[in-house]
């Protein structure tokens, strides 16, 4: 072997060692489009609308225009009836008078809904046994945000807010494991 060779082998076998196998296995990160830049900013932003005060003027100037904003989604009177009364045993006297007063009126009121869901994998542990499958570690962190906001005659009514779990920041670890069985 030529002393070339020889060099860049060792250069090869160094670069192996100090960045180890880490950068070896995937990562995935997935992010909303949209103007909040964490879970805090997004709730602060919503704490601003004030049900019978804000105008769908403010609600478009604050980020929720579905024309510009990406994941505002535009809800008829038809999708309120299916999100709040889906099935016979919730009555619409049950409902929140805003949210009923907005079904009644049919196509006088709309309902603007924002999700945002952002997260990062991480794949973690022996390349090998990730590469064969045998071994996968991963680890998940993030946020999601979930927020409606019902407007009626240009005037925000109601505004609610929910997130998967107790907790709107992500945490979460998966470690997937096949074992080869010898059948008889």
């Amino acid at each position: 072997m030529t002393k070339a060779g020889t060099i860049w082998l060792m250069f090869l076998a160094l670069v192996l060692l100090t960045t180890g196998c880490r950068s070896l296995l995937p990562t995935d990160d997935t992010r909303t489009l949209n103007q909040w830049q964490n879970f805090d900013e997004a709730q602060a932003s919503f704490d601003k609308i004030m049900p019978h005060q804000t105008t769908a003027e403010e609600l478009f100037k604050m980020g929720w225009d579905p024309e510009t904003t990406p994941n505002v989604k535009i809800l008829t009177y038809l999708d309120l009836i299916e999100r709040f009364l889906p099935n016979a045993s919730i009555r619409m006297e049950d409902l929140h008078p805003d949210v009923r007063a907005c079904i009644e009126s049919k196509d006088a009121c709309r309902a603007y809904e924002l999700t945002l869901d952002v997260s990062h994998s991480k794949r973690h542990g022996n390349v090998v046994l990730d590469v064969l499958a045998f071994k996968k570690n991963t680890t998940t962190t993030g946020w999601n945000f979930k927020a409606l906001v019902i407007v009626k005659d240009d005037m925000v009514r109601d505004e609610m807010r929910r997130s998967r779990g107790v907790n709107s920041r992500l945490s979460s670890v998966r470690a997937d494991c096949k074992v080869l069985a010898v059948r008889r």
